[in-house]
Order: C-alpha cells, then structure tokens, then sequence
C-alpha cells in the first residue's frame, strides 16, 4: 500500500502542528511549510479539510494561525488520512465499477487477502494518536529489521 502525497503531507503537518504548539499560541502555515518543506497552498488545501472534518481550528488575526480543536490522544492517524480524503486500500478495486479488481469482471485471486490487509493498516492507523507520535512511540521504529526470507 502505497499513502499519496495528500496522506503523507496531511499527517506530517498535524505533527509538525502538535510537536509546535504545546502552549495555547497558534501556528502558521508558513511556519509548518518551511519546516516541513512542504508547499504553502498547498498547505492550506489540506487544512481547510482538516478544519472541515474537525480536527484543526483556526485563529484570525496578527498572531493567526491553526491549533488543534482536540488534544491529541483523541486525533488518530486515520482521521487524519480520511479527512483530506485519502483512501487506505491494499486492494486495486474500484468501487465505482462492480464486482471487479483492476478493470476485470471478477476479483482476483489475492483480493481477499488485500481486503483483510486493509482491515489491519486502517485499524493500526486508527489506534495511532498524535500524542503516540509526538511522545516518541516510534522513535527506534526505523531499527526493525525485516526478514526478507
């Protein structure tokens, strides 16, 4: 599974927004754009649907910017990716079409165990919090060594 731009973006500047703003001072979005290197307007796309599905709030003025709208033990990794209307599939389906996996009639003969991988990626995601995150629950996580046998 593959997370696109849109997801990946979305979820390093909520970090970025939790790790920044422990006091009750909002922050900008060129702030997180330089540190993030990450485009402006770009920025301010996912942050409107992130505004509009609750998870950010905005402050208007000199001292404008964004805070989170919860505490971030109750923002999770999955609202985050659904909010910017990322999908977190391992499947090739389209739901528009019926019944088929990658333009055929039928499912493919590895799609279930896609379906089941999607159930396990969306449900780690969802018990992911900004406050795991932002505390250094993953911090050794790129040590894992993966047995390519």
């Amino acid at each position: 599974m593959e997370l696109s731009t849109k997801g990946r973006y979305a979820v390093m500047a909520l970090i970025d927004l939790a790790m920044y703003s422990k006091d009750e001072n909002a922050i900008s979005l060129s702030e997180i754009a330089t540190r993030q290197t990450i485009s402006l307007s770009y920025l301010e796309q996912l942050f409107a649907k992130l505004r509009k599905k609750g998870l950010v709030k905005a402050k208007r003025g000199p001292n404008g910017g964004y805070k989170l709208a919860k505490p971030m033990a109750n923002i999770d990794m999955a609202s985050v990716i659904f909010a910017v209307d990322e999908p977190m599939k391992a499947t090739a389906c389209d739901k528009s079409k019926t019944g088929g996996c990658n333009g055929r009639t039928s499912k493919c003969v590895a799609h279930d165990l896609w379906a089941a991988l999607t159930i396990h990626i969306q449900d780690y995601m969802r018990d992911v919090t900004l406050e795991d995150i932002v505390n250094g629950k993953f911090e050794n996580a790129h040590m894992i060594k993966y047995d390519a046998a």
